[in-house]
């Protein structure tokens, strides 16, 4: 049986996109298979849930994700990942610490119901609804949820959290520009598609200057034309939209639409909206902030820190269920940033991961 860290670096050096975790779901049904007290579901084609019954109370749901992110690693470690992908977000980490703290468990036999949920496709699949609407939950009854996310941004020893809205809603969208080529010495025969890019770019960071509300309109993937000499006829933009509710992303959406109607007007460029997922936001429940953070204040630096704009389907989970999501500091002075080729968490963040759960868990407890 893996320890978790041993875990961990097979994980980082074997990173895999979402819906695609096959060898990570193998893996953790080969070391929690036959571990007593513990029944395997498996609600999608990765991924699964680990049901540890023992009573007939409510349940409490621990979440952890185990997909990684299309980024090329620059990190030098002897088990870096050896494919172009790359666990960018900590994913390791957290698959780590949830499969840890399930080995606690089963050997410390706590008189309370828990699922862990291995979650795929984190990274804009919408692995938690997708899962949720598989109706695995449906016959248990879940009092709460909860998650953690490992981050550079604050100090090892600091747990960052916050009632109400912690995390942003997100909706992935990508815009499709068309125009009409011509060889760049005859622009008066053609459409230039960037074009039709660069004015809706401007429109909507003029927009955005005079809201007063927390919006951002990112841009992350820029494609258009095929040679240096041809004006593009086609050009996409990947981008992502967020706000801090699904209400106010929708009618962010809208507002997208129409200024390219107007880029359409203006330039002849013609505009199409290809909507991909779009995401809840993360609402930490504040009874159950109240509940749990005295708990982890007695390992942890908890610091409130009000609403991130950072996206995470987690968000479908606590909006069905009463539920705590927080930041846990892993840095040691360095700040490289999630989805960066430099991000590695070192292998103690492990631990302070299974601890913050433990910590909850004691809670209602009281005898772990």
């Amino acid at each position: 049986m893996l320890k978790p860290v041993d875990l961990r670096h097979y994980l980082h050096s074997n990173p895999e996109l979402m819906f695609q975790e096959f060898k990570t779901t193998k893996i953790l049904i080969d070391n929690i298979s036959g571990l007593e007290g513990i029944k395997i579901h498996r609600p999608l084609e990765t991924g699964l849930v680990a049901e540890y019954t023992v009573n007939s109370e409510p349940y409490i749901l621990f979440r952890g994700d185990i997909d990684a992110l299309p980024i090329k690693e620059d990190t030098g470690y002897p088990w870096k990942s050896n494919n172009d992908y790359m666990h960018a977000c900590g994913h390791d980490v957290h698959t780590s610490a949830l499969y840890g703290f399930l080995l606690n468990v089963v050997e410390k036999r706590p008189d309370q119901n828990l699922l862990f949920l291995f979650q795929p496709a984190e990274e804009g699949g919408g692995g938690a609804v997708k899962t949720i609407e598989s109706g695995v939950f449906d016959s248990f009854n879940i009092s709460k949820a909860i998650a953690l996310h490992v981050t550079d941004d604050y100090k090892r020893g600091e747990i960052a959290t916050s009632p109400g809205v912690l995390f942003a809603s997100a909706c992935e969208i990508n815009i499709e520009f068309r125009g009409k080529s011509a060889h760049v010495a005859f622009p008066e025969k053609g459409i230039n598609s960037f074009d039709g890019l660069r004015s809706f770019l401007d429109k909507i960071q003029a927009w955005l200057k005079n809201q007063n509300e927390r919006l951002i309109f990112g841009y992350g993937k820029v494609e258009s034309g095929v040679a240096r000499n041809i004006i593009p006829y086609y050009t996409k933009a990947e981008c992502t939209l967020r706000a801090l509710s699904y209400e106010k992303n929708m009618e962010f959406l809208e507002k997208v639409s129409e200024l390219l109607k107007q880029t359409e007007a203006e330039t002849g460029v013609k505009a199409e909206i290809l909507r991909g997922p779009a995401f809840s936001e993360v609402v930490v429940d504040e009874k159950v902030y109240n509940e749990c953070v005295p708990a982890l204040s007695s390992k942890f630096k908890v610091i409130d820190c009000g609403s991130k704009m950072t996206g995470e389907d987690f968000g479908f989970i606590s909006k069905k269920y009463p539920s705590l999501m927080f930041w846990i500091g892993t840095s040691n002075g360095e700040n490289h940033g999630l989805h960066t080729p430099h991000f590695l968490p070192a292998d103690d963040s492990i631990q302070d991961c299974i601890d913050a759960f433990s910590l909850i868990l004691n809670k209602e407890t009281e005898n772990l």
